[in-house]
């Protein structure tokens, strides 16, 4: 069978070659761009995890993507390599550095983590996304990606959804809970945080009556827990005005309740720091079966080496509950992000994307439906991968965390947000940490530069030291 499509594809390809204007594409395949043509050059695809090889014995669905990508190349008379750049911190400096050199010597497309995408948004290091952008693109992504109505950056397939509350079963029944009533409320709507809290103070235990709890309600990263919280509330930390503007958002109705709700449920319920612990102590602290919920990212679901791999006990996995403000349940993805670099002109960018776009698209003749689930089953209950993450995926329950536009999560609403939580109320907190926040704003915004911000921050620290020294 594999001999018969190489056979079929070389015919194509020859018949391309020979004679570009009248090909056409193959049943099932995309429609031929009349006219575009790279001259023989190369396109790269640059990631930070792709090694540019082919499998050598690839499964029949491989083999088909294989095929599709030579048609891609024999059409339109290019070579396409998906590799990689640099590492998961490198690609935006590499991107950074090509822009800054006006360095077009190569043909490419740049992939940037989300956590690094705000950068190269607020400096100008992709092009504008000069064409349609069709279904294989992710929704978030693009919103997170567009500014001033103009689009930056694409980011491929479904979405990649990060916070949700996974759950030891084990835990959960010796409390008299059944495990399954969880996902049964997460599907019929009643998931909520109420319910949530019902069951945080019900598996909160001393069992053996020496006056301090032997099992917790909750553990896990208290950022992820904030984050998590917020989103399932429906506010955000940071969006667009009417203007169009990044502006705080945090502040709302619905914003605070989600950091009140943050304090007062993890101070009742979660398992305490260790004296002297590392931070991230909660880790080997979850494996033991010592608590009930964790709160967490999709991915340490299934990631060998993460806390869940080698977890004991059987566990599950739900979205964060419903708050009182939200409509339905949310969560904020983390896309990987892809653009053209900045450093063509405006008929070279678009043939770029274009050829991106093809390359990007569903392999023909392939049903990958099902493709994302990998080896998932292999650690959790078919209820997690089949509702929980395949729900989380979908447009209707994701939205951009927009504080990666301005930065990593620590240092834009670290040290004077979620980790200040105790220091007063909710809206204390973001009223004291507002004035930073606008300033990163309006440097994204372009309505102040980077040094501008550098000077007024050097002249108030030297207006306090020298109030100080009074």
């Amino acid at each position: 069978m594999k001999k018969i499509i190489a056979l079929v594809l070389a015919a194509m390809m020859l018949l391309a070659c020979c004679s570009f204007a009248s090909a056409e594409a193959p049943e099932g395949y995309p429609a031929v761009i009349e006219g575009l043509d790279f001259g023989g050059e190369t396109v790269y695809i640059y990631d930070w995890w792709s090694s540019g090889e082919r499998e050598a014995e690839p499964s029949e669905e491989t083999q088909l993507t294989y095929d599709y990508r030579d048609w891609l190349e024999a059409t339109y008379n290019v070579k396409l390599v998906e590799v990689a750049l640099s590492d998961w911190a490198g690609n935006p400096t590499e991107l950074a550095n090509m822009v800054m050199n006006a360095d077009n010597s190569k043909l490419c497309v740049i992939a940037v983590a989300n956590d690094f995408a705000g950068s190269a948004l607020s400096n100008n290091l992709y092009a504008p996304w000069n064409i349609e952008i069709g279904d294989q693109f992710n929704t978030a992504a693009v919103e997170f990606m567009t500014k001033g109505g103009v689009t930056y950056g694409v980011g491929i397939g479904a979405n990649e959804p990060r916070s949700c509350i996974f759950f030891n079963k084990r835990v959960l029944t010796e409390a008299g809970i059944d495990p399954e009533s969880i996902y049964d409320a997460q599907a019929d709507g009643t998931w909520t945080w109420e319910m949530f809290e019902e069951l945080l103070k019900a598996t909160t235990r001393d069992i053996d009556n020496d006056g301090v709890f032997d099992i917790y309600g909750l553990t896990g990263s208290g950022d992820d827990y904030c984050q998590g919280l917020v989103f399932a509330n429906g506010a955000t930390f940071f969006d667009a005005d009417e203007n169009g503007k990044l502006v705080p958002t945090i502040g709302s109705d619905a914003g605070l309740e989600a950091l009140q709700y943050r304090i007062d449920t993890w101070n009742a319920y979660a398992a305490p720091t260790p004296d002297g612990a590392n931070w991230d102590w909660f880790k080997d602290f979850w494996k033991q079966g010592t608590s009930a919920f964790y709160a967490g990212q999709t991915w340490q679901g299934f990631n060998d080496g993460s806390e869940m791999a080698d977890m004991a006990d059987e566990w599950g996995c739900v979205m964060f509950p419903k708050g009182p403000k939200a409509d339905d349940y949310m969560a904020y993805v983390c896309p990987n992000i892809y653009g053209v670099p900045a450093v063509y002109d405006e008929e070279t960018t678009t043939k770029i994307q274009q050829i991106f776009s093809l390359y990007e698209l569903p392999t023909p003749g392939v049903d990958d439906e099902d493709g994302w689930i990998g080896y998932k089953y292999n650690y959790t209950d078919e209820r997690a991968v089949d509702e929980t993450y395949a729900m989380m995926r979908g447009n209707d329950h994701a939205c951009s965390n927009k504080t990666f536009l301005l930065g990593s999560a620590n240092d834009t609403i670290g040290g004077n947000l979620m980790w200040a939580l105790d220091n007063g109320t909710p809206a204390e907190i973001v009223e004291a940490a507002t004035p930073a926040w606008l300033d990163k704003c309006a440097v994204f915004n372009g309505d102040m530069s980077q040094e501008e911000l550098d000077a007024k921050n050097a002249a108030e620290a030297e207006a306090a030291a020298a109030e100080a020294a009074e």
